[in-house]
């Protein structure tokens, strides 16, 4: 994968999910979840057809050798009476990394919050993952001290 070419990022339709779940499934491993392509497949594309979620990808010469992704799952702000743009998923192949193709799937992410007139985009992230965090301040992101997330877990 040579993200020196020229790098397009695009919004993924349906045709674009079977190249993708790979690529989703090697995020899903980074996070030590066990493989599994089909599962992936059917989650991204679930999450297409019911229009629950926004994919932005990156690749280079061809659209079937996705270098990075993002997942955007909308939300609202009842404070604010708009809407709000969770990214919840940002991973970039390792062969791709440290050339840009993040900075510029959180741009394309960006875009769309301002283009569906977003209050804005929120994030988390693992506290040991500090290069993601240097590129979300870098961004212009803040990171919230103002409030205490809480998770309540259902299922494993």
């Amino acid at each position: 994968m040579n993200p020196s070419h020229s790098l397009t990022v695009r919004q993924a339709e349906h045709g674009d999910i079977e190249a993708l779940a790979p690529l989703f499934d090697a995020y899903r491993q980074f996070y030590r979840q066990p493989s599994d392509v089909e599962r992936a497949e059917r989650f991204l594309r679930d999450n297409l057809e019911r229009q629950q979620s926004v994919i932005f990808f990156a690749y280079t010469e061809d659209p079937g050798r996705p270098l990075g992704f993002t997942q955007l799952y909308p939300t609202l702000s009842s404070i604010a009476m708009m809407r709000v743009w969770t990214l919840n998923d940002l991973f970039v192949h390792p062969d791709a990394r440290k050339q840009g193709v993040a900075r510029a799937l959180m741009k394309a992410a960006e875009a769309h919050a301002r283009a569906t007139r977003a209050k804005g985009l929120q994030l988390s992230t693992a506290v040991d993952n500090v290069t993601a965090q240097r590129l979300y301040a870098a961004m212009g992101y803040v990171r919230d001290d103002a409030f205490l997330h809480y998770y309540l877990r259902l299922e494993d």
